[in-house]
């Protein structure tokens, strides 16, 4: 016998309970299967308001995901694209922005390890912690190799 299938509410719980969703994204996943919009936005204001969907969470699970492995350009890019605006994206610029240079150290040290001697490694270096979204002064301390996390 085939299940029933499941209400809007009970796709957005299931959803919830993988990982923490932004509004925008669970709206998105959710549109496909709501007949009105209006039921969408009623459901997430009730998700909202009990809890169960949070921006903030949202934003603290995206940046720990991300952190290990991206700069705060690509993060604050990201958390945009998802609907993240106005004083939350501020807030959460500056608390990633104490740690860039560090997490560009890190990366930089298990990625190439020493300071490449020819322009062209050098290059191959900016390149790869540019793309993945570090500020210019934090990959110039990375790249002078030292242990120095603290600028």
């Amino acid at each position: 016998m085939p299940r029933p299938p499941l209400s809007l509410k009970g796709r957005a719980l299931r959803y919830l309970s993988q990982r923490e969703h932004s509004r925008l994204e669970l709206s998105r996943k959710l549109a496909r299967y709501a007949e009105d919009t209006d039921d969408i936005d009623a459901l997430l204001d009730l998700l909202e308001k009990n809890n169960w969907l949070s921006q903030e969470r949202f934003s603290e699970s995206l940046i720990h995901r991300r952190s290990a492995r991206f700069g705060n350009a690509r993060i604050m890019a990201e958390l945009q694209s998802h609907g993240v605006q106005g004083e939350a994206l501020q807030g959460l610029k500056e608390s990633l922005a104490d740690t860039e240079t560090a997490r560009c150290c890190e990366i930089w040290e298990r990625k190439f390890g020493e300071v490449a001697t020819d322009p062209e490694g050098r290059n191959k270096q900016m390149r790869f912690l540019l793309q993945r979204g570090f500020s210019q002064r934090a990959i110039r301390t990375a790249m002078k190799g030292t242990a120095d996390f603290d600028q």
